[in-house]
């Protein structure tokens, strides 16, 4: 009976969570080196200072927190910059997609390629923002709700979840209720 004793599944578990805590980890550090060369490294910035809370709260190293704040003033951070990509997904509904890249084109390319698999193409810039108003802590807040059918809504959750799987997608907001 291959497969069944108890370290393969302890080995499978762990893998799992280690790899979603990977990937959550490098967005907070791509989070925090942004941060971090917009406020010169002060780490007394309100915006940095909320990446770090944010990076604690997920219970990342505190020698991940100081190496990221170390390349946002470094020479590597000089290329990291923020993306915001637009679309409607399924059911008319808004999407804005937040990401930081060092490679505009790769990166552009990469989440127009994930949309059209999805059958959705990407839209201009200002597009989709109208429905959403930025708040002050940097998120995006949507001005009118959308109502989606269980099918459409099943789709956005697909494409959502495909969107934030994207190791340079920092954050996904929907108008959908």
């Amino acid at each position: 009976m291959s497969g069944h004793n108890k370290w393969s599944q302890i080995k499978e578990r762990k893998g799992a969570v280690d790899k979603k805590k990977s990937r959550e980890f490098s967005k907070l550090a791509q989070l925090i080196t942004v941060e971090s060369r917009a406020a010169k490294g002060s780490v007394q910035s309100p915006n940095l200072r909320a990446a770090i809370d944010r990076a604690r709260a997920a219970d990342m190293p505190k020698e991940n927190i100081e190496r990221a704040v170390a390349r946002g003033i470094g020479a590597g951070a000089e290329s990291l910059e923020q993306m915001t990509y637009e679309t409607y997904g399924p059911g008319g509904v808004a999407v804005l997609i937040e990401a930081f890249t060092d490679n505009r084109n790769r990166t552009g390319q990469e989440i127009k390629h994930l949309l059209v698999k999805n059958g959705y193409v990407l839209a201009a810039p200002g597009a989709a923002s109208w429905a959403f108003t930025k708040t002050p802590e940097g998120a995006w807040q949507p001005n009118t709700m959308v109502p989606l059918s269980d099918e459409d809504a099943e789709k956005l959750g697909m494409l959502v979840e495909e969107l934030e799987t994207h190791t340079d997608v920092e954050d996904v907001y929907t108008n959908a209720e």
